[in-house]
């Protein structure tokens, strides 16, 4: 696996108790971003380093920089089934970053990416009150990752069991999660339109 994992409890300790941060893993030229899909999918993903065969290009797919709460929606594992920023529109309307809710459903319907802010999770599924974002691509946008942005694409279902594990029993010491920091929006104009503390 290719992922710089550390150990959970060590990780928490540095990260944000509260507020709106993407916590991801990332260099200077990638971001992680995690995705949950039936075999079917995912296992063409892996093998081809590509999505194809039944990934459909034709409905919004959601990405998710951080972990844990890639592991909260997907059960860890279990249930089946910086231009993206700059073009999202949040899925609720935000009287702060548009006008009104005409413009904001005008700009909803016309953007190939939507925002959204949820509560973290700790490992046992718990909300925090640190916020973690998701993308939801469509369009071309999705064409463009799916086809054309993606550096590699791992299937890391086999850490995923091992640590759920870990996490079903609340054996936090022992649980082991990839290594992920508060990644930095140093363009201010972006950092306002979706809302990001900066703090």
């Amino acid at each position: 696996m290719n992922l710089r994992t550390e150990q959970y409890l060590k990780q928490v300790k540095r990260w944000p108790v509260a507020g709106r941060h993407i916590m991801a893993q990332f260099n200077a030229e990638t971001v992680v971003v995690y995705q949950a899909y039936r075999p079917a999918i995912g296992v063409f993903a892996a093998q081809h380093q590509r999505f194809g065969g039944e990934f459909s290009l034709s409905r919004m797919s959601w990405i998710k920089p951080n972990f844990l709460w890639m592991m909260y929606r997907s059960g860890w594992g279990t249930k089946e089934g910086d231009e993206i920023l700059r073009l999202a529109v949040h899925s609720s309307y935000v009287p702060e970053v548009y006008g009104s809710p005409e413009d904001w459903k005008a700009r909803l319907a016309e953007s190939p990416v939507r925002l959204q802010w949820d509560p973290d999770h700790d490992p046992r599924g718990s909300k925090q009150e640190r916020r973690a974002i998701q993308l939801g691509l469509a369009g071309d946008v999705l064409r463009q990752y799916a086809q054309n942005w993606i550096v590699s694409i791992e299937d890391i279902s086999g850490f995923v069991a091992e640590q759920r594990a870990h996490a079903e029993s609340n054996d936090s010491a022992n649980l082991v999660t990839p290594q992920e920091e508060v990644y930095p929006i140093n363009n201010l104009e972006i950092a306002r339109h979706i809302g990001i503390d900066r703090d």
